[in-house]
């Protein structure tokens, strides 16, 4: 039974600078701001909620007794999928908007053309697009023959 109107599973990032992270996801992914909660003392964002695509995902501040970001932590361990109509295009936005490149558009043996970029606060994203149906056999041949240094036919 449904009682919210909030998706059963929602990213939820802790950024350095709130503020900062809500106009980058804005200029960068095409975000819109549902609202924010800010800590009347510091200024900083407690709590945001934004839409891409028109799909949740929330942030907060870092704050150090509860909820710490990617850039005290040295890195994230988690990367967030984002499905998008040109992965080119949209590389070249989120990398104009100061995201670092990690890796340049292009095909995947798993039918998709991907994308990946860390954003100025330390999380990662790929940014990617359904290019070919991919049957998870296939799938796993191609990715058998990629991991042994043997092309799509088994020849090295």
């Amino acid at each position: 039974m449904k009682t919210s109107d909030y998706p059963a599973l929602s990213p939820y990032l802790i950024v350095h600078d709130g503020a900062a992270a809500v106009a980058f996801y804005t200029e960068a992914l095409g975000a819109e701001e549902r609202y924010r909660l800010v800590d009347s003392a510091t200024g900083k964002i407690g709590h945001a909620e934004l839409y891409v695509q028109g799909q949740l995902f929330m942030l907060a501040g870092e704050h150090p007794d509860w909820a710490k970001s990617p850039r005290t932590l040295g890195g994230t361990a988690v990367k967030l999928s984002l499905m998008v109509e040109d992965p080119d295009a949209a590389f070249a936005r989120a990398v104009a908007a100061g995201a670092e490149a990690l890796m340049q558009p292009q095909d995947q043996f798993y039918g998709f053309r991907c994308a990946s970029v860390r954003d100025p606060f330390g999380h990662e994203w790929m940014l990617q697009r359904e290019i070919e149906k991919v049957s998870p056999e296939e799938m796993q041949r191609r990715w058998d023959a990629m991991v042994t240094g043997c092309d799509a036919e088994g020849k090295s």
